[in-house]
């Protein structure tokens, strides 16, 4: 319980941090669209026994390519051709993990295993999250110039395309981050979960941001407690608690509005 509850809480504090970036630049979608595209990439870094993260960038790299190449064909949409490739890696993804010759174990990439998190688990999260929140404070001004007025965001230094795709890389290394405990069936909970509720409390960044890693280390001990007494699953108890967090939030949202 304990190494979960850390576990819970580097997830937490890389995802409430960079999920507000993901809420304010809308890219939930996209987001949920990488975590399934990189699956089959874990799956396969875990049966040959490589680093997860690389396993991650060769599963966005195989779906970025098959993106490019199925929206050459005549006819298919672009939105079309990401639908198509993204549930086609997933369900590779899964037929591994879930396949009778497959190592047991595998199948906590998909659903999680909080309880099985073990000391160089939380190491290498340690590591890949200061790394995340380094990169998020150094990204910190481009973000805000971009997020804010792409228009001038050239003019002003930064550079739109090059911000995006440092935004994705980040997101797909915080999936590898909240991954083992949570999966990546639930892993999207916490990224975007105290943020969005968050974003109904705040109007300033900064203070969104701490908002945020507050609601997602509430979540985490409150869904550690609900899972111990009334023996549900870790994972699943510390998303629904993000998710029943935010419905409550937004029920309350003309009370918080004249609060604000």
């Amino acid at each position: 319980m304990q190494r979960a509850l850390l576990e819970l809480v580097l997830v937490g504090v890389v995802g409430a941090v960079l999920g507000c970036w993901i809420v304010l630049y809308g890219l939930a979608y996209s987001a949920e669209s990488l975590a399934h595209a990189l699956f089959p990439g874990l799956v396969a870094a875990a049966l040959l026994g490589l680093p997860l993260l690389l396993g991650a960038a060769g599963g966005v790299l195989a779906a970025a390519a098959g993106v490019a190449l199925a929206g050459r064909i005549p006819g298919l949409g672009r939105d079309v051709a990401v639908a198509i490739v993204v549930t086609t890696l997933f369900g590779v993804g899964v037929l591994l993990a879930l396949a009778p010759t497959s190592p047991p174990g595998l199948d906590g990439l998909l659903f999680g295993d909080l309880l099985g998190v073990s000391r160089g688990d939380l190491v290498a999260a340690g590591g890949l999250a200061a790394l995340c929140l380094a990169s998020l404070a150094a990204l910190h001004r481009p973000l805000m110039v971009v997020g804010f007025d792409r228009g001038s965001a050239a003019g002003l230094g930064a550079r739109p395309l090059l911000v995006d795709l440092g935004l994705l890389a980040l997101i797909a290394a915080a999936i590898v981050v909240g991954v083992q405990g949570l999966g990546n069936l639930l892993v999207l909970a916490s990224l975007i979960g105290p943020a969005a509720s968050a974003r109904l409390l705040a109007r300033r960044v900064p203070s969104m941001m701490l908002a945020a890693t507050a609601i997602a280390v509430a979540c985490a001990l409150g869904g550690l407690y609900v899972s111990y007494y009334a023996d549900f699953a870790a994972g699943a108890s510390v998303a629904g608690a993000t998710v029943s967090l935010y419905l409550g939030l937004a029920l309350l949202r003309p009370v918080l509005a004249g609060w604000r």
